[in-house]
């Protein structure tokens, strides 16, 4: 395939997005329309939009590389979707109609009105850290495969092309923020699943296999297996240990994190709130069955073409790229571009959102949408995109996947706390927290569970620790809080 079709075909949907930019925000920048859609999005396109935001480009790749690996993943990962939709009803039934019955515009509003003022600056600099590594290290892992196939041809520097990236992520979404958000990534979700169905279309052709002879491959491929319930204490593939880990992350990383939520909060009510989240959760599962497909599918041409990859996260690329034609290759790179920056877009929204209304304070004093106001954002949209950008070339001068995994790793287990302090404020109305204290309370529990992980296997008799940890970082923090805490006085008339 050649460079030069695969960087026309991406600057051409580029172009797009630039347009459907221009024309949701040339009637409004203000801030009301940046955060929160100015409350008046449609349902279906936010949870149609939603898809690709939670799956990501890390999704896209991964997902169909661990079919094969020799860890012995199989459809394993389909325990943890299934936990992940319980955890979204969850979000739905109990998360949401809180925000809303608050009026938030940024979902850490909930631990400034319970647990105080640290607490609050605590949860929303948890979120800021985590998500600016998290969506780094997504995007980072993107760039990888477009310097490798596209840049490499230019002699393109791996920084330039991230560069590249980010601008023109800040291009279409500084103006409209999450207004202009909502239909590009409706747009880009929609190219992302049209991209996996058509994936499996063009593998199945160069296999000469039907539908039906398709699925009966997949089913007799020996990557089939959804249910893994041997061995529980040393197994990380065991269904319990998957399915508490999905839910419980999801409870987390979406219903405790600004970026999903946000969505969410520009709708009109929370009816609409609550039908977007279950009409998202059935497709999400949905899409991740026809992901594993893709997966089976491919370890079943390479084996037949006598393909081999140095890491599973190249399978995907390398076949779609290399082999399966120009029309398919063309398809990979869009479903691949869709995914990555319809989640790199909301980030940068959210951490934008987050920034101004829960430290500049933004929903206090005069109108949020002030000129002066306005303009700070746009110097904080800035600021978050060169953020990310620095941390995308210290990921790519580590060069090193095991540690560049690690950060993402520690990064993910500071959600646990936000899970302790939301359950916290939720179920011990009558204490309070000793405020000052946790800061330090959310830091040292990541600290405890990355050890944990890390000695499982010698402190608690081979038991291997999976997504589960969550549930234990979470714990800590919540028992932290408890022994910190005091009840609360009485107020007598």
């Amino acid at each position: 395939m050649s460079p030069a079709i695969l960087l026309t075909f991406i600057v051409s949907y580029f172009l797009v997005l630039l347009l459907i930019s221009y024309l949701t925000s040339r009637k409004s920048t203000d801030n009301d329309t940046f955060f929160v859609a100015n409350r008046n999005s449609k349902w279906y396109l936010v949870a149609f939009g939603m898809i690709g935001t939670a799956l990501s480009g890390v999704t896209f790749i991964s997902v169909p590389g661990k079919v094969g690996a020799i860890t012995g993943d199989q459809f394993s990962y389909f325990q943890f979707v299934l936990g992940n939709a319980a955890g979204f009803i969850v979000v739905a039934t109990v998360l949401l109609p809180l925000y809303y019955s608050l009026k938030l515009t940024s979902i850490y509003g909930y631990i400034e009105n319970t647990l105080g003022k640290w607490s609050y600056k605590t949860a929303a600099g948890i979120f800021l850290i985590s998500r600016i590594i998290g969506s780094a290290f997504r995007l980072y892992l993107v760039v990888i495969v477009l310097q490798k196939f596209i840049f490499d041809s230019y002699h393109i520097p791996f920084a330039i092309t991230g560069l590249i990236c980010l601008l023109l992520i800040w291009l279409y979404t500084f103006k409209g923020g999450l207004k202009t958000i909502i239909i590009t990534d409706s747009l880009q979700t929609f190219f992302l699943v049209a991209s996996v169905f058509l994936s499996i279309f063009f593998i199945c052709r160069s296999l000469n296999l039907n539908v039906g002879e398709a699925i009966e491959t997949v089913r007799n491929s020996g990557y089939s297996k959804i249910f893994f319930l041997n061995d529980f204490v040393g197994s990380k593939f065991h269904f319990v240990k998957a399915f508490l880990g999905g839910m419980f992350i999801t409870i987390a990383m979406v219903g405790l994190d600004q970026d999903l939520m946000q969505k969410n909060l520009s709708l009109k009510n929370i009816g609409e709130a609550k039908k977007n989240m279950f009409s998202f959760t059935a497709v999400f599962v949905l899409i991740n069955i026809f992901f594993l497909c893709v997966g089976a599918l491919l370890y079943i041409y390479a084996a037949h073409n006598g393909i081999t990859v140095a890491k599973t996260d190249y399978l995907y690329p390398t076949i779609a790229l290399n082999y399966l034609g120009t029309i398919p290759a063309m398809v990979f790179m869009l479903g691949l571009t869709a995914a990555t920056f319809a989640t790199t877009d909301s980030a940068l929204t959210a951490l934008t959102t987050s920034f101004c209304v829960d430290f500049l304070g933004f929903n206090k004093g005069d109108t949020i949408n002030s000129e002066r106001k306005v303009t700070i954002r746009h110097y904080v949209h800035i600021s978050f995109s060169g953020l990310m950008f620095l941390t995308i070339i210290l990921f790519n001068a580590i060069n090193n996947d095991a540690v560049v995994t690690a950060i993402f790793k520690v990064a993910s287990y500071t959600y646990g706390p936000l899970l302790g302090l939301y359950s916290f404020g939720l179920f011990m109305k009558g204490r309070q927290v000793n405020d000052k204290l946790v800061p330090l309370i959310c830091l040292i529990s990541p600290a405890v569970c990355y050890f944990l992980s890390t000695l499982s296997k010698a402190l608690l008799d081979g038991y291997v620790f999976d997504n589960e940890l969550i549930i234990v970082n979470g714990l800590i923090t919540f028992v932290g809080l408890l022994l910190s805490s005091k009840t609360k006085a009485t107020i007598v008339n």
